[in-house]
């Protein structure tokens, strides 16, 4: 998943509450592609099917089935390369991007009836998550190669609609999640290249920076009011963040093989996790269930 350094100055407070005085504790399972040393598990849903990836050098999406640990492989049709990140409940829907030909193109797949999906006259596009009402969220870059600046942007299936973002003070951004009240998380970078987690509720935006961090990316949220991703510390070490708009509060998470190169991606309902750590060409997905 490309991920970029990208400010949001909105008037709005800068979230920077400390960890929850109860923090959740997650039993932890590694999931890998078979006979590959790269896995990155990027979205989830209720029922725990999982959207995700495989192979470093070239991308080969999949579903994943945590119930019968069963992988089902889902590119597009023709592409060199498909990424699967967004994943949905009802009606089950998928959405991620495929390479063909020099271009990254979003795409959404519904019992195997795949659409292309690009902002008009943009080369490079990515669907980045998936709900339940004909939504994607995802970005575009204003170059071929997805070198940016990008721009954020929620797809309405139904209408064929972009709605892009305009977000004051940065110089790229990028929408990775939206939920069913249409919530939606990202992140941007600043004039320093600083990365800032974002926040829209109700068409207001709010910034969500962990604290103490060089960086933060926030990259999923769900329908209860929980956000997820990723944070940097001092040293360039990366750590998962589970943050709860109610209590305005960040909890880091660590895969515990994998401290300090965790990435949370996604999150359902349930509260169940799913993301990845190491360093490519050596990547594990994972899987944190809350402990009760």
């Amino acid at each position: 998943m490309k991920r970029k350094s990208f400010p949001l100055s909105l008037g709005v407070a800068v979230l920077l509450c400390m960890s929850a005085a109860f923090a959740q504790t997650y039993n932890f399972q590694t999931i890998n592609y078979p006979n590959d040393t790269f896995t990155q598990l990027l979205g989830i849903n209720n029922t725990n099917e999982i959207a995700g990836y495989h192979g470093a050098d070239t991308n080969k999406g999949f579903t994943y089935s945590l119930k019968t640990a069963k992988f089902t492989d889902l590119n597009y049709p023709g592409s060199q390369q498909t990424q699967v990140i967004g994943i949905n409940n009802d009606p089950f829907k998928v959405s991620g991007f495929y390479v063909s030909k020099h271009k990254t193109v979003g795409f959404t797949d519904y019992q195997g009836t795949f659409t292309s999906v690009a902002f008009p006259k943009k080369s490079f596009n990515q669907l980045l998550s998936q709900n339940d009402y004909g939504q994607a969220a995802g970005y575009y870059s204003t170059k071929a190669d997805g070198s940016g600046p990008d721009t954020a942007y929620v797809f309405d299936e139904d209408g064929g609609v972009f709605e892009a973002f305009t977000i004051p003070g940065s110089v790229s951004a990028q929408a990775t999640g939206i939920n069913n009240a249409s919530s939606v998380c990202g992140f941007f970078v600043d004039a320093a290249g600083v990365n800032h987690g974002w926040l829209r509720i109700l068409g207001h935006f709010h910034v969500l920076d962990y604290p103490g961090s060089t960086g933060t990316q926030a990259l999923g949220l769900n329908n209860k009011g929980l956000v997820v991703g990723f944070w940097t510390d001092t040293s360039g070490n990366t750590h998962g963040f589970v943050y709860t708009v109610a209590t305005q509060s960040f909890v880091s998470v660590d895969d515990p093989s994998g401290i300090g190169s965790t990435v949370v991606n996604g999150i359902n309902d349930n509260g169940v996790l799913v993301g990845f750590y190491g360093a490519a060409p050596l990547n594990s997905g994972f899987v944190a269930s809350p402990q009760e």
